[in-house]
Parts: C-alpha cells; sequence; structure tokens
C-alpha cells in the first residue's frame, strides 16, 4: 500500500503481494462523505479498499479528491476524472499488471455519484481504454428534487437526515447560504430548465411498490440568479442522472446498491431503470433492511451484519 499521485491527485495505491497468473482486475474507487469530508486512509475506506484487493488480487486506486467547502464543483469531479484518465493509460495499466479489459470505477454516496459522473465522461470523450463496469453504492445522482418519496420517507432518519443531504448538495456548489434555503424548499430549479425535470421524474420512474401513496406535485420554479451563479447543480457531471438517454445509452456494466432507508434510494432506483431501458446490462441490489452508508460499518466497535453482507455482494459482483 503507498500513497502517491496519478496527475498530480493523491491517491492510495493498493498492490496485491501474491503472484497472479496473468494480468489484475483494477477498481478505481471515490469515497464518500457528501463532496467535503473523508479520505482514501481512514479506517473505513482502507478497509474496504484492503478486503477488494485481497479478495479479488485486484490493483485498487483509492482517489483522494479535493474537498468542499475549500474546493467547489467541479474541481472534484475534475480530480476524479483526471486520475482516472492517468490510471487508463496503457503504460500505466501495464506498469500495474492490469487487464485493460477488466477495469472498473466505484465509490459510495458522493463517491456513487463521482463514479457514475466519471464513467459517463469516459464513455463521451472516447477514452481508448473503455471502462468495464461500474459500482455505484447507494450513490448521489440528481439534484433537481429533493422531495422524492424516499426524501419525504427518511427526512428524519438515521445518519443521513433530509437536512444533512440538502447541505452537502448546495456546499458542493457554493458557500452561499441562497441555494442551501433554495434546494431545501425545493424551489431551485428555474422555468427555463424545467425540461430537464423529465430525467428525475419518480411518477414514472419508480416501480409501483416505492411510490407507497405518495403523490407526484408540481414544482415551485426557483429564480434563473441562482442557477447562473452556481450552473453545476444542473451539469450531469454533477447529476449524472440529468444526462439525456443518448449520453447513457453504451455505459458498462453497472450495479447499484440502494438502501430502503435512505434519502437517496430513489436516485439510483431511478438510475437503474433508465439504464435498463436503454439496454445497459444492470445489477440492483435492494436491501429493504438497512440505511444509507450501512457497508461503511464493517470494522471496529460498531461493525454490523448487515455491512459485512453488503460488502460480499458488491465483492461478488466485482
Amino acid at each position: 500500500v503507498m500513497d502517491t499521485e496519478f496527475s498530480d491527485v493523491p491517491i492510495r495505491l493498493y498492490l496485491p503481494r501474491k503472484a497472479s497468473d496473468g494480468l489484475r482486475r483494477a477498481v478505481v474507487y471515490f469515497h464518500g462523505g457528501g463532496w467535503c469530508l473523508g479520505d482514501a486512509g481512514m479506517k473505513t475506506y482502507d478497509h474496504l479498499t484492503r478486503w477488494t484487493a485481497n479478495m479479488l488480487n485486484a490493483v485498487v486506486v483509492s482517489v483522494n479528491y479535493r474537498l468542499a467547502p475549500k474546493y467547489h464543483f467541479p474541481t472534484q469531479f475534475e480530480d476524479a476524472y483526471s486520475a482516472t484518465k492517468f490510471f487508463l493509460q496503457s503504460s500505466v495499466l501495464s506498469q500495474y499488471g492490469v487487464d485493460p479489459d477488466r477495469v472498473c470505477v466505484a465509490g459510495d454516496s458522493a463517491g456513487g455519484n463521482l463514479a457514475a459522473a466519471v464513467a459517463q465522461q469516459a464513455r463521451k470523450n472516447k477514452v481508448k481504454t473503455k471502462l468495464k463496469a461500474q459500482a455505484l453504492l447507494y450513490p448521489a445522482l440528481q439534484t433537481l428534487d429533493l422531495n422524492l418519496p424516499s426524501y419525504r420517507e427518511n427526512e428524519n432518519k438515521f445518519l443521513l437526515p433530509k437536512w444533512v443531504m440538502v447541505k452537502l448538495w448546495s456546499q458542493y456548489f457554493t458557500s452561499d447560504s441562497s441555494l442551501r434555503e433554495a434546494m431545501a424548499s425545493n424551489s431551485h430549479v428555474p422555468a427555463e430548465s424545467s425540461h430537464l425535470l423529465q430525467f428525475v421524474n419518480w411518477s414514472n420512474l419508480l416501480p409501483e411498490e416505492m411510490k407507497k401513496g405518495h403523490v407526484y406535485t408540481s414544482f415551485t420554479h426557483g429564480s434563473s440568479e441562482l442557477a447562473q451563479k452556481y450552473p453545476g447543480f444542473l451539469d450531469p457531471r454533477a447529476a449524472p442522472l440529468l444526462a439525456s438517454d443518448a449520453q447513457l445509452r453504451g455505459l458498462p456494466l453497472t450495479y447499484v446498491l440502494t438502501c430502503e432507508y435512505d434519502v437517496l434510494r430513489d436516485d439510483g432506483v431511478m438510475y437503474v431503470r433508465r439504464l435498463e431501458a436503454l439496454g445497459v446490462p444492470v445489477t440492483h441490489d435492494h436491501a429493504k433492511d438497512t440505511f444509507h452508508g450501512a457497508m461503511a460499518f464493517i470494522s471496529g466497535p460498531y461493525a454490523l451484519a448487515v455491512g459485512q453482507r453488503l460488502m460480499d455482494r458488491y465483492i461478488e459482483w466485482l
């Protein structure tokens, strides 16, 4: 395990000690923490990435992207994409004995957001070495509707209540409290951007069992000024669910983990539905008995059996 840099972005690199019969798999991992917390060396993430490397005999690149509030979008995305693009160079893959046909991007929560955005951008830019897969663990994928059924049902649930998620989203773009206040009341999308709402229309994209009697209501449109000052919240690089069908078609093999008691649950479910409709091979694991971030509880005094179970399913898919 070593700390180094890829394209001037700090990373923690995990290289298996045991011999390999051939070229290895690789996983580029982006940690969670709402774009403003965490790092690759945290016990939780170090455990997860070591476990991944050991179980798969894989090279793992864990990216230490810059954090809010010191840095705002698109810095985090650019760091994630730059490190991935650097790693995907033939010379770098060869240096670490990696099979160019078996590279995956992965991440949890805000890291899942970055993994999805990186996968979209790599396809859009036609990066020579194509990603084999993307694994998105309870990802944050959209900024437009912060009143989805999952937000309503889990508004005050453990670990990630709605007010925290709203603060994290707004802080990703700016320290200006006016955006946070508009997001909190779900009145931040300007009328001229209303065409994007089709991509997050849960009344069309959620299965019936997840609608649970909730009624889809029309939006109260926000000011154009906020969107002009902070256009990031309308950018698919920050909100991958806002990408057009043309941008989503042809994405790599996809794994999405969602948790029932999670404000971000419906983000992941809607992404699954859109990808499936476009012919992208998707495996959707929906954990009905747990909450956002459960996989983090896999070591230490607060270790949970459900955390290890989710980890095992993720590793099995990889």
